[in-house]
């Protein structure tokens, strides 16, 4: 088989797909998330302004812990666009539990959390996890 149409194995495509989201994912964590979203308060039972006036320099470290989670977001997504894009066609050994942890411990952690806290995004969160695991799936089916 050769690299061209080995890139349109689905499995290919769905994991590259999820390393860019990985990839949008950490840059907006890094640029563009706010320290706190709307629903957070609410799952504290708490106010926005409560919180500020309670404990004022969270917002800053937020926006700091948010810069470091957002790079490693972004890093994993990095790596997942270059496994799914030279590993993936050829098969390694290893490669499906590989696939099978990073998928679990990124998409699949942040999906069930968002869940777990009833969060808004909850929904659309659940698709990379989805996309993710019928990646795997399909890379498994081939063996």
């Amino acid at each position: 088989m050769n690299a061209v149409a080995k890139n349109r194995q689905p499995s290919v495509w769905m994991l590259t797909a999820c390393g860019l989201w990985l990839v949008g994912l950490g840059v907006y964590f890094m640029v563009l998330r706010p320290p706190l979203l709307p629903e957070d308060p609410r799952f504290m039972g708490t106010t926005l302004a409560r919180i500020q006036a309670d404990v004022p320099g969270l917002a800053d470290w937020l926006k700091r812990v948010f810069t470091v989670m957002g790079g490693f977001m972004a890093g994993t997504g990095v790596l997942t666009l270059f496994v799914a894009q030279t590993a993936l066609p050829s098969r390694p050994h290893g490669a499906s539990w590989a696939i099978a942890l990073c998928g679990a411990l990124t998409v699949g952690l942040m999906s069930a959390t968002n869940f777990a806290l009833h969060s808004d995004f909850r929904w659309v969160l659940l698709v990379p996890a989805l996309v993710w695991l019928v990646g795997w799936l399909t890379y498994v089916a081939k063996h």
